[in-house]
């Protein structure tokens, strides 16, 4: 029987995928003690990044939030590889987003809400979280968002 995050999901229509595996010399998540760290993840969808590019040249800011949106998706991919049951989720501590984009771009926070409203879309209070939101120039492979995140199992 699906627990509550997970028929929470069922109803936001979000089914989980497989957790990607890391591109280069790092492991998806780190669990020490009651925290669970996650690295960061881009927006990949059957595979493939589904957002690439710079944020307002390549992709729309609507856009962008869709990829942070889906970012989130896979880091409760990874969360639930961590923690074996995401209902053991007792707070979404933080995340942090980093969003490709030119020089002159300011809107990062409203991009990055896109994890941020999902993270509180499925886990209610407990997903309200500390965040820090970046402009880089480019991120692997040529992804237009990456979110990483920290969470407190119960």
């Amino acid at each position: 029987m699906a627990g509550r995050i997970e028929q929470r999901l069922k109803e936001l229509g979000i089914t989980l995928p497989t957790p990607a595996a890391p591109i280069a010399n790092y492991v998806p998540f780190v669990v020490t003690g009651k925290l669970v760290v996650i690295s960061g993840q881009i927006p990949l969808r059957d595979g493939a990044v589904a957002y690439s590019g710079k944020v307002s040249v390549d992709v729309t800011p609507e856009q962008g939030r869709e990829a942070a949106r889906l970012c989130f998706v896979n880091l409760l991919a990874q969360l639930k590889a961590a923690a074996g049951d995401l209902d053991r989720v007792a707070q979404v501590v933080r995340l942090g987003g980093f969003i490709a984009a030119p020089a002159a771009f300011t809107q990062h926070a409203t991009v990055m809400n896109g994890a941020s409203d999902l993270a509180v879309e499925v886990f209610g209070e407990a997903g309200r979280h500390a965040r820090s939101t970046i402009g880089v120039p480019s991120l692997p492979a040529d992804a237009a968002v990456e979110v990483e995140g920290m969470f407190e199992l119960a």
